[in-house]
This record gives structure tokens, sequence and C-alpha cells, in this order.
């Protein structure tokens, strides 16, 4: 149980961060994180974070795949997590 929750802190904070660095790239007109790589992260359990980060320095919120997936996956996310929770207590 202990894992689980260190291993969705660390991909939330990976995803608000990517978010967060991606805006700051866009601003400054340097080379971006690809798209790819942002919704990888939030796949990989980050999507509470990324979508924090979206939300927050208001990036990537007209993109659908964004303003609609990232929510989506917190769901998802969520539920599994909830279900892995409850099996291992």
């Amino acid at each position: 149980m202990e894992f689980l929750l260190c291993y969705l802190a660390v991909a939330n904070a990976a995803g608000f961060a990517a978010m967060g660095t991606d805006k700051l790239l866009a601003r400054r007109g340097a080379r971006r994180i690809p798209e790819r790589r942002l919704l990888s992260i939030a796949i990989s359990g980050g999507a509470a974070g990324a979508m924090l980060g979206m939300l927050l320095f208001r990036h990537k919120t007209r993109h659908r795949k964004f303003a609609m997936g990232l929510p989506l996956l917190c769901l998802i996310e969520g539920a599994a997590a909830a279900a892995i929770a409850c099996r291992l207590a």
C-alpha cells in the first residue's frame, strides 16, 4: 500500500512538473515537451497532477485530448487505485 501511494505521488508530481515546464518552454519559444510524452506521464498514473498543472498554468486547456482526456484518466486511475487499495488492505 505504501508503494502505491509513493508511486502515485511521484507520478503526479511528474505530471504537474511536466505541464509547468512545457508552459515555460512555450513562453520562451524553446523546444517543447511532446504531447505524447505529456500524455504518457498522465497515463502512467500522473493524470491528477497533469490536470492540476493544466488548470493552474492554463496550459493545453483548448486541446480536446487534454481537456477531456485528463479528467477521464483521473477517474479511471482513481478507481483503479481504490480497487488496488481495497485488495491490499
